[in-house]
Formats: structure tokens, C-alpha cells, sequence
């Protein structure tokens, strides 16, 4: 394994969640696959859980039915968000996991080796085929010291991205070790490695020991305990140190998650709304302080207190511990457990108002609001905010209240509910099985080959750190359509440019959709892992994006449906290219064929300029681009024999 260089990973596990789950499903058809072949395979519904019409309702029969018809087990709605759930049911110390959804590496927390990635990838591990990754960087973080009271594990992952920022571990997997690792329990953990994807990460991994040993026995799965650790001389590409004890409560401001200040920084700030949960704060430990903070008192009466559970087990639990009623009684609303406000589907705040959550990420318009001001930061700093009206540090209120740091006693059995998860059906009844397919469940789009001359005009040039939030926005509205292609279309790039659709459908000749370019800043597609941000400007017509570097997953996901991803080699040019300029790649066939230079010349017909632009496709990459996209590139590859 070459720094930099493909390989390809065997996975044991999969997970796809509904937004994304319904175009695995119809990548599975369209591969032909008859049933899954990995160890294990999950649909989780907790998405789209928003019943306003028939469609989303529509999307989960049909995953039901597929999950029945592929061998793969089903996650009802409300059982609960993907990333915690899959831990507390199904993750083990040492697996591989493959999951649609950027936060999959949150299983790291056991030991896993947990990699969001594209859909199409997703499908091809069920298939039993590998995953193709760029072998990364291995960052060594040593953790030491003990976390002070009023600190919790959001404070050490947001001390990360304080340091480094939304791209400093781009194609870098980040070890956690140290003496520190032990003051931090399994789900502590879970919170650290699940905004691994905040900074650009492949993985994070964290070691199987004993807090991993309890978590498992908590669950009922003490015989999946597999020890697991690095070598005590073990060598990394780069290291990093953070002494837990000398952190402080942290918080991300409006508009990125890498826009960190410490919370006394910004005391006093008004507030709307405070919302507990997410998968990057999905532990009891996590609502239980909030209940215990708030408890025999009366939240703001301008602040919106919302709690959005992360499982059936953690509200049952909770609800036992009797912290439900303390948080009810303290003025909380109630959710049901699933991702909602994370991704739009409710709890949208007032325009304006400042917005605290434990949330992973705060994107412009991703809480469902265009003009928001959401904040990230830790339970602890949510809740006492919720109490005060303002941004507070829980050390100054807890300093006027003469209230100590709450230590909840959470039970040592959780409330284990095998049932609510649907078995994958044997074999012989699967293949009976047929498809519930609703009217807004399109068919995966034909795309055609790369042409060996691509001209076309520059449709939309984007700043820095341009989100898949914003090519192709999650939210109540467009998230129903996430099975409807030519639908959910029309909502591309509007966060950005609400004429984008338009100007693409303009260029629409014969019914063929125009060839056309995005030119991108640095970070260019950073966030979620949806692939649906790559298929819907391609379903427009985009062939090539020219951007001066990439998200990991967004790349892989434009190269899995034909579009060309290139790198300007002189980062100043691209202030020469405007929108409107129309470009011209010539010879992409020659250009492209494996083996040949990674160097092309783009040329702008508008100003008669030439720019030196790269790519850093492999030779199985280039054939994919080249076909028009991964299952092009199959059906090829079985056409012509494996050629």
C-alpha cells in the first residue's frame, strides 16, 4: 500500500440510510445483483421521516421491499439514526464498514475501519466487489490528561477543527491514542470520530479496549469483543498531541463547522433555539446532562428547546432514568429519533436568530432556513444556553448557580430491542419478493460516454469550501425527491445560483442536455457523502468540473458518473475563467487512456487563454469517466469480456 496510490478494501459491512438508500437499491438492480454478499447489510430510515404527502412514505415500502428481496436487514422509522444505532446492533471491533453517508466513520469508535463513500459504492461492496480508495495519511493523535469538568467530547473534536480546519485531514485516516483515549467512553468516542468527516477525513479509528469491552456487555454483545490496538513503537506519517485537561468549552460559528472560538469568546449572544442530538451527539451521557442541567428549571421563553433522539433504545432508556419528564417539565420538545434538524426536515429556526446545536455541521440553509445562523457546540454549552437566552459557558453559569458538573448514573443494561430491526428473509422466500416502486421513484438515468471533444460554456463558478448541501440541497423540500432525478434537478446549485437549472435547460437540444462546466474553489464539494450532487448536474449536462482541490467523496462520486474532476495546476487561473467563458478539452480519448500523462490543456475560446490542468484519476478511474460512469464501465467491462 503507496501513500497516494488506489487500493481496493474487502468490506464486511454496509449501511445505507433512506436519502440516500433508494438509488443503492436501484444501482443493485441495475448491476444485476440477486443478493447481498457481504456479513451485513442495513437500510436505515431516519432521514426522510417528514410525512407531509404520500411520498416519503412511498420511498420506505419500497426499501422495505427491497431489503425483503436483497437479503438485507431493514430499520423501520423512528427505530432511530443510522451511525448509533449500527454501533449498539451490529458494529465489532476490527470490521470494515462501507456506508452511503459521510458520517459512517463514526463506527470507528469500536474499532472499525468505517468509510463514508458514494451510493454506487455502497452497492458494488454489497455486491461483493472492493472499495477503491486513494491510500491515505496515517495522523497519530495523542490524547492525554483528563477532560475538566464542563468539557465533553464535542470540545475535543471542535479543538480539531480549531487546529485544522474543514480540509486538514483530507486523504488522511485519523488514529486516536494515548493515556487520554481511556477517560473517553464509546459513545465519547463516537461524537470525536464522527465529525472526522468536518475535517476532510477519511476514517478516524480509536483503539478496542475496555471502554469498547463495556459498551458491547451493555448491549448484550460481549462475544463481538475483540481487542484491538497499535503497537506501542508503532509510527505514523504525521502526529498531533491534545492534553484533554487543558481544553475549554468550544463552540463552531455561523457557517462552518471549522469556524471554532472558545464559547467565552462569544458570551452574550442572543439565542432561538437549542437542539440536543445528531449522530454527532448521540450518547444517553449526552441527554442526560442536558435533562440534569435543566432539571426543576424553566428553559428561556425565546428559546426553542428541541430533543431529537438518536434511537428507540436511548428514549427508552432516558425515559427510564425518568430524565424525559425533567426535560418535558423544563419546557423541551420532544422529537422523534432520527437526523431531522440536522438535515432540514424540521426544527428549521427562526431567519436571523442564533441557533445552538450538537449538530455535526451548520452550511448556510442546511437547517432548512436560507438566511440561518446556526452554531455547533457541546450539550452541555446548549443546554445552559437554553436556560439564559444567550451563548453562555457552562462554567460561568454553573459558577453563579453553585451548581456542580452533573455525572448521571446511566443504567448498566441498556434497553436491547432486537425486534425493532427486520431480519433479511431466507433465500428461497427472498427471490419471491417484488418491489413496491411509488410513482415519485424514478429510474436511474442512461448517461453517455465522455466525448472525445468537450466544449461548453462555464455555467457556474463557486467560491471556497462549496458544500453538496449547496449543489444539491437536503431540506423538506427537496429531500422527498431524493428517488425522482429529473425532479430533485431542479433544485441544483439554487443555494448558489437560483438560475443554474434554468441556463442548463436552455442548453437542452434534441432533448439531449447541454455539455457544460462548474469551475470550483478549494474543498470543492466538501460535506455530506450524497451522490445525488454529482448525478443531478450531470443529469443537466455537466461533464467536467475544474476546481483547485476536492472533498474525497464528493470526487469519487463525480467520477462515478462520468464527470471529469480536474485541478487547475497554477491555483491563479482560476481568477482568469469567468462564467459564461466557454472551454474546449480536445484528444480526451488519447488524453485519458491509462498510462498517459496526468496533464491536460484546457483551452478558454472566450478570452483565447490556455490553462495547464491536472487530474489524479487512476487507471481504473480513467476507463469509468471515460464510459460515462461505473455501471457503464461494468456493463462494458462484461460486454467485452473483462477488456
Amino acid at each position: 500500500m503507496e501513500r497516494g496510490q488506489e487500493i481496493g478494501l474487502r468490506i464486511d459491512q454496509t449501511l445505507a440510510q433512506d436519502a440516500t438508500g433508494t438509488l443503492v437499491i436501484q444501482e443493485l438492480e441495475a448491476l444485476g445483483l440477486d443478493r447481498v454478499r457481504t456479513e451485513v447489510s442495513v437500510q436505515y430510515v431516519d432521514h426522510n421521516l417528514l410525512q407531509a404527502d404520500e411520498r416519503n412514505a412511498e420511498d420506505h415500502a419500497f426499501l422495505r421491499s427491497a431489503c425483503r428481496r436483497f437479503g438485507v436487514w431493514y430499520s423501520k422509522p423512528g427505530n432511530g439514526v443510522s451511525h448509533p444505532t449500527h454501533m449498539q446492533r451490529f458494529g465489532i471491533p476490527g470490521r470494515t464498514l462501507a456506508g452511503s453517508d459521510s458520517h459512517t466513520c463514526a463506527a470507528g469508535s469500536l474499532g472499525m475501519l468505517a468509510l463514508g463513500t458514494g451510493g454506487l459504492e455502497v452497492a458494488l461492496a454489497m455486491a461483493g466487489r472492493p472499495l477503491y480508495v486513494t491510500m491515505p495519511e496515517i495522523w497519530g493523535i495523542r490524547l492525554a490528561g483528563r477532560l475538566p469538568e464542563w468539557v465533553s467530547a464535542k470540545d475535543v473534536v471542535l479543538e480539531m477543527l480549531r487546529r485544522h480546519g474543514v480540509k486538514g485531514a483530507v486523504n488522511r485516516i485519523l488514529e486516536y491514542h494515548g493515556p487520554g483515549v481511556a477517560d473517553l467512553t464509546a459513545m465519547d468516542r463516537h461524537v470525536i470520530a464522527n465529525m472526522g468527516a468536518e475535517l476532510g477525513a477519511t476514517a478516524s479509528v480509536f483503539p478496542a479496549d475496555a471502554a469498547v469491552h463495556d459498551f458491547l456487555r451493555t448491549e448484550e454483545r460481549e462475544a463481538d469483543f475483540r481487542e484491538l490496538s497499535a503497537e506501542p513503537d508503532a509510527v505514523y506519517d504525521l502526529t498531533d498531541e491534545i492534553d484533554l485537561g487543558s481544553l475549554e468549552p468550544l463552540i463552531a460559528r455561523p457557517t462552518s463547522p471549522g469556524n471554532v472560538v472558545p464559547v467565552r469568546e462569544v458570551s452574550g449572544e442572543p439565542i432561538g433555539q437549542a437542539v440536543i442530538g445528531s449522530s454527532a451527539n448521540p450518547g444517553l451521557r449526552d441527554f442526560a446532562v442536558a435533562a440534569a442541567i435543566v432539571a426543576g428549571r424553566q428553559t428561556h421563553p425565546a428559546v426553542s428547546f428541541d430533543i431529537n433522539p438518536t434511537s428507540r433504545e436511548i428514549l427508552a432508556d432516558l425515559t427510564k432514568m425518568g430524565a424525559t419528564v425533567d426535560l418535558i417539565a423544563a419546557g423541551a420538545r420532544i422529537h422523534q429519533a432520527g437526523c431531522l434538524g440536522c438535515i432540514g426536515m424540521g426544527q428549521a429556526p427562526a431567519a436571523g436568530r442564533n441557533s445552538l446545536r450538537t449538530f455535526p455541521r451548520n452550511f448556510p440553509g442546511r437547517s432548512g432556513t436560507e438566511q440561518d445562523a446556526v452554531w455547533l457546540c457541546s450539550p452541555e454549552t446548549a443546554a445552559v444556553s437554553a436556560l439564559t437566552g444567550e451563548i453562555t459557558d457552562p462554567r460561568d453559569w454553573a459558577a453563579e448557580e453553585g451548581m456542580a458538573y452533573p455525572r448521571p448514573r446511566l443504567p448498566e443494561h441498556a434497553s436491547v430491542n432486537r425486534a425493532m430491526l427486520e431480519p433479511p428473509l431466507p433465500p428461497d422466500q427472498a427471490a419471491r419478493v417484488a418491489l413496491e416502486r411509488g410513482p415519485n421513484i424514478s429510474g436511474l438515468p442512461d448517461f453517455d460516454p465522455l466525448p472525445d471533444t468537450l466544449d461548453g460554456p462555464v455555467l457556474l463558478k463557486c467560491g471556497d469550501n462549496v458544500s453538496t448541501d449547496e449543489i444539491s440541497p437536503a431540506g423538506a423540500k427537496a429531500l422527498p425527491y431524493r428517488s425522482n432525478i429529473p425532479k430533485l434537478a431542479e433544485f441544483t446549485f439554487t443555494r448558489i445560483d437560483p438560475g443554474y437549472p434554468g441556463r442548463a435547460a436552455d442548453l437542452t437540444t434534441d432533448g439531449l442536455p447541454g455539455r457544460h462546466f462548474v469551475v470550483g474553489g478549494e474543498n470543492y464539494g466538501q460535506g455530506s457523502s450524497r451522490e445525488h450532487a454529482a448525478i443531478t448536474p450531470r443529469h443537466l449536462g455537466l461533464r467536467a468540473v475544474v476546481a483547485k482541490s476536492y472533498a474525497r467523496i464528493h470526487w469519487q462520486n463525480l467520477t462515478n458518473f462520468g464527470v471529469l474532476p480536474l485541478e487547475f495546476d497554477d491555483p491563479g487561473d482560476y481568477d482568469r475563467i469567468d462564467t459564461g467563458d466557454r472551454l474546449r478539452l480536445t484528444d480526451l480519448r488519447t488524453a485519458l487512456r491509462p498510462g498517459a500523462e496526468r496533464r491536460l490543456r484546457l483551452h478558454n475560446t472566450t478570452k483565447d487563454e490556455t490553462y495547464e490542468v491536472s487530474h489524479r484519476l487512476s487507471d481504473n478511474r480513467r476507463r469509468t469517466v471515460l464510459a460515462g460512469g461505473t455501471i457503464a464501465a461494468l456493463a462494458r467491462e462484461e460486454h467485452h469480456g473483462g477488456d
